[in-house]
């Protein structure tokens, strides 16, 4: 009976990993490939070895290669001779951004559907490390310092355990063909679980736990943006081929259990930062060790800075949470003024808020410009590398590990304690 049950859910999972849905799922979407449809056809028909999507990443890929799709794809072709789609009914794209470690630019593709392309393309965006880089600090500055702070805590935690998982597992992204690239940024890191599935559910849901019932709101208005938000952002990332329909629940499913955990710990984690005399110590020591293991289970790609850019930011917004504490800057409301309501919308509240914002940006685009400008020089001089080629460098585990973290965690410990005194002294506070 166990057999039979377990049996029964492996082959569950292997359908779900099949790259072949993503390709229906593209084609529904109106996204077609500039490789001969005959063997994209083929190869979902005979579910070969190339559609399996849990190959290792190939040597070729760890040391820069190219990726399949290249090899197969046919850029020249005419778009009357692709898909039999005629010119006047789509629109030749190309990905946006290029492979971060092989610096492959994709192949050209197809979009018959402008609508869903730019829909998905914004999903997938809201998952990206850059939109939180952006939406924490609006939500620090201008609506709740507190929940900002906890939502941090959540999104670096659940960004080293995914990516972590991810070296562990170490299955490849969805072949392509069948699949179309369109995007090929993370195409040469590993897929399973969906990072992008896991921040996007981890982050819209806890937000929406910490605010229910701390601001004042209807729970069905709270719940539907946050399964909106989960949802977009897990769809684009098969729209994308970017991932399987497996590697996607999976991450949905990971990240409420990793949100499960910490949830109930939030208040305790931002109780410690403020006001333990050894909180300082902990939180670099706990955050540069999370960065230390995920650097040692694979070799270099954007995953592990991804993940050392989140904790650098986490531990640096901690150790502000801490300062500002004990210097009384910290302004959390009482709890005898709950639930908040927000203030009704003026010209002046709008224009405030904005200005807030692009002061607060500006200091730490700054801060960010001035501190990878000194960091990198000095690290490639300190561990005697060539500093003409910073890609090149930052591939090295002892440049890439330092810089994000001393680079993120003075953006994340600028963003939480210095702007904010910085709007004091212009009256925008």
């Amino acid at each position: 009976m166990a057999n039979g049950v377990v049996y029964k859910f492996v082959n569950i999972c292997n359908y779900l990993q099949d790259p072949c849905h993503v390709a229906r799922f593209q084609k529904l979407c109106g996204v077609k490939g500039t490789f001969p449809e005959k063997r994209t056809e083929s190869g979902c028909e005979q579910r070969d070895s190339d559609c399996a999507g849990i190959r290792k990443r190939s040597q070729q890929q760890r040391h820069g290669g190219h990726s399949s799709d290249e090899d197969v794809g046919n850029g020249d072709a005419s778009v009357s001779e692709v898909n039999g789609m005629q010119e006047d009914d789509t629109t030749r794209a190309k990905p946006l951004r290029r492979n971060s470690l092989t610096g492959d630019v994709g192949q050209e593709f197809l979009i018959h559907n402008k609508f869903l392309f730019y829909l998905f393309t914004f999903g997938t965006e809201l998952g990206n490390e850059m939109f939180f880089i952006v939406f924490f600090p609006f939500l620090f500055w201008n609506i709740d310092a507190l929940v900002s702070r906890r939502l941090i805590v959540v999104w670096a935690w659940n960004l080293f355990v995914g990516q972590s998982t991810k070296d562990m597992i170490r299955w490849s992204r969805p072949a392509s063909p069948p699949v179309v690239k369109v995007e090929v940024f993370y195409n040469s890191e590993y897929s399973m679980p969906s990072t992008h599935a896991m921040t996007g559910t981890a982050i819209p849901f806890c937000l929406f736990m910490l605010t229910y019932g701390r601001w004042q709101y209807p729970f069905l208005l709270g719940f539907s943006v946050a399964l909106s938000w989960s949802v977009l952002v897990c769809v684009s990332r098969v729209y994308m081929g970017m991932h399987s329909v497996l590697e996607v629940i999976t991450g949905f499913l990971y990240s409420l259990l990793v949100l499960a955990f910490f949830q109930p710990l939030l208040d305790s984690i931002d109780t410690y930062y403020m006001m333990d005399h050894y909180a300082p110590l902990m939180i670099i020591v706990s955050h540069v060790s999370l960065g230390l293991v995920a650097f040692s289970l694979d070799s270099w790609s954007t995953s592990r800075g991804d993940t050392a850019q989140a904790l650098g930011t986490g531990a640096g917004a901690a150790l502000a949470t801490h300062v500002n504490y004990q210097l009384g800057l910290l302004q959390d409301p009482p709890l005898s003024s709950l639930p908040l309501t927000l203030r009704p919308l003026t010209a002046g509240l709008v224009l405030c808020s904005l200005l807030r914002f692009f002061v607060g940006v500006v200091v730490l685009l700054v801060t960010r410009m001035v501190m990878k400008a000194v960091t990198v020089p000095f690290l490639c001089r300190l561990f005697g590398l060539p500093s003409d080629d910073v890609r090149q460098a930052r591939q090295h585990m002892k440049v890439e590990l330092p810089y994000r973290y001393i680079v993120y965690s003075v953006v994340g410990f600028v963003c939480v304690c210095f702007v904010p005194v910085l709007f004091g002294i212009l009256n925008l506070a």
